[in-house]
């Protein structure tokens, strides 16, 4: 298996901008369009655990669009072969001072494109952190 192949590397991080674009501009059509359309697809969110495209396309439906504007830091993209990624990285926003965000995403290639198929987002207190 090839890990970060050049070409496939670089598809999955203009998904992942792509994705980041949306996510800041709330642009719902687009984030429900970047995720696998299947009752697999799972995101786990601060408050939240979602099941299915359905459920996660309800969530963004159904979310304030103010205060998305934000920093990140530390992002990786490891691909696995050319078909598997996994994205991660650390945010920060100015509305929430002392604490940084985590998220991880799980991409494949399926035949509509790149999708995640897995998320997760949470957040830290920044207070003692290495």
């Amino acid at each position: 298996m090839v890990i970060d192949d050049p070409a496939t590397l670089a598809e999955v991080e203009a998904a992942f901008a792509t994705y980041e674009v949306a996510l800041v501009n709330n642009d719902v059509a687009a984030l429900d369009a970047l995720f696998w359309c299947d009752e697999r697809a799972i995101r786990y969110g601060g408050a939240e655990n979602l099941y299915g495209h359905a459920a996660i396309a309800a969530f963004r439906a159904a979310r304030p669009a103010a205060g998305l504007a934000r920093a990140l830091e530390r992002t990786v993209v490891t691909t696995f072969g050319t078909d598997f990624a996994t994205a991660s990285t650390l945010f920060t926003r100015a509305g929430s001072p002392g604490t940084v965000g985590r998220q991880m995403q799980s991409w494949a290639r399926l035949p509509e494109g790149w999708r995640i198929v897995a998320a997760h987002v949470s957040l830290i207190s920044t207070v003692g952190l290495a």
